[in-house]
């Protein structure tokens, strides 16, 4: 039946959701020291970028060639993005509870401090959001990087936030809903938000070379 056949679109769909699961395992096995995060995020969009271009090949060695090229770059942005993420999130708990002890002008002032700190954090996201699946796709210095990342993000705003509430309603749907559906998770999100990206990605920076043989 043409349905079931490999080249339906109900089986396509079954395919990438089981590269879904699959990149998601080797993207959490190859995370867990925490500082490789990086650059296992940076091979799972590689690879998800492969596969939304039908390009995908063998999705396992696409991964790890991604994981070992952009490794040193990718760990040294994580670990940017990550020192800074913890001290901005320090300083959001600590102005938010200052705020709420305070009276008066010295309240008003934390409220200011606060819709300030609320900024950067969007900026934040928006960098965190973009930064990886750019690393997958081009050669650049790392502040080029951050720099493009946001450029990117602010310019796709509407795409920034789809991507975004894909992840967010990844992490709901494990945390609250159903937590089985882990077994999808970042790749599932990942595969998703390559789908979103796949155009302007190609348009600010070109397809990346095709996997050797």
């Amino acid at each position: 039946m043409k349905f079931f056949s490999y080249e339906s679109r109900f089986s396509q769909l079954l395919l990438k959701l089981c590269y879904a699961c699959y990149l998601n395992l080797l993207w959490l096995i190859c995370s867990l020291p925490v500082f490789t995060m990086g650059a296992a995020t940076t091979a799972l969009y590689y690879a998800c970028l492969k596969i939304i271009r039908n390009e995908e090949g063998n999705v396992g060695a696409a991964f790890f060639r991604s994981f070992k090229k952009n490794f040193k770059q990718a760990t040294v942005l994580w670990l940017i993005l990550l020192g800074a993420g913890l001290f901005l999130g320090f300083d959001v708990y600590t102005v938010w509870h200052l705020r709420a002890v305070a009276a008066g002008n010295v309240a008003v002032m934390w409220t200011i401090v606060l819709a300030v700190l609320f900024a950067v954090t969007v900026v934040y996201v928006i960098v965190l959001v973009h930064v990886f699946p750019l690393l997958a796709s081009v050669e650049n210095t790392n502040r080029a990087m951050l720099k493009n990342a946001l450029l990117i993000g602010t310019h796709y705003l509407f795409a920034t936030i789809l991507v975004f509430a894909v992840h967010f309603a990844m992490f709901y749907s494990v945390v609250a809903v159903f937590t089985p559906l882990i077994i999808f998770g970042e790749g599932l999100c990942a595969m998703i938000s390559c789908w979103l990206l796949n155009s302007i990605l190609i348009s600010v920076s070109g397809v990346p070379e095709e996997d050797e043989a």
